[in-house]
């Protein structure tokens, strides 16, 4: 079949948009952990979700997006509230003089695995549009946007080490609550991804209120 350069940018685009946010949680993950698992997880789900993409093809289509995004709404909801506590505990410790490096729990874990499917899953809504009209050429922009995602991945991942693990713990508990009022908005509407912007901004005030407030109580987990 002929390469077609449209399907092929689009597809390199799409992929590029979506595992790149997938991509942002996996390097705030690592930069929490310092464990390279933290980008197995994100990779797992991503490609949980991928694969099926190209076996299954147009059938995927036919899920139910809505509830998709309400599933994935609540999942997010969750980690990124567990994780603002976690934040909170992180801010305590280092005022005591008490903090040292948390063991990788394995609900963040879970939270990279997650947001990988998501993104991916956004990602394969498009892709199974575009797999019957060039196969080759979608598949060759799916390729390109996963390579341009984990080369950019892999020349960030020791810039976000020097950040303090309570202010990356503030930064990825935004990114998932943000994503999180992202997929609920649209259940019911359609969203530009530019409305994350300021969810983000709003969520990172907010997250960093409350993991720097004054209290001297530690908080149960």
């Amino acid at each position: 079949m002929v390469f077609d350069l449209a399907i092929f940018l689009t597809a390199i685009g799409i992929t590029t948009l979506e595992l790149a946010e997938a991509a942002a949680v996996g390097l705030a993950l690592f930069a929490d952990s310092g464990k390279y698992s933290a980008f197995l997880y994100v990779a797992l789900g991503t490609i949980a979700v991928l694969i099926p993409t190209f076996l299954v093809g147009s059938a995927i289509a036919l899920l139910p997006e809505v509830y998709i995004r309400l599933v994935g709404g609540v999942l997010l909801l969750y980690f990124g509230t567990r994780l603002v506590r976690s934040a909170r505990r992180s801010v305590l410790k280092m005022r005591t003089g008490g903090f040292k490096e948390e063991e990788f729990v394995k609900g963040i874990m879970y939270t990279g695995f997650s947001v990988g499917a998501i993104e991916a899953f956004e990602a394969a809504i498009v892709l199974v549009g575009l797999l019957p009209n060039n196969f080759a050429s979608t598949s060759l922009g799916l390729t390109g946007g996963v390579v341009i995602v984990i080369v950019s991945t892999y020349v960030l991942r020791n810039q976000v080490r020097k950040i303090k693990q309570a202010n990356m713990k503030v930064v990825v508990s935004a990114l998932l609550l943000s994503f999180s009022v992202f997929w609920f908005g649209e259940a019911v509407m359609v969203l530009s991804d530019l409305v994350l912007i300021p969810l983000f901004a709003v969520f990172v005030l907010a997250v960093h209120q409350i993991a720097n407030r004054s209290s001297a109580a530690t908080p149960q987990a």
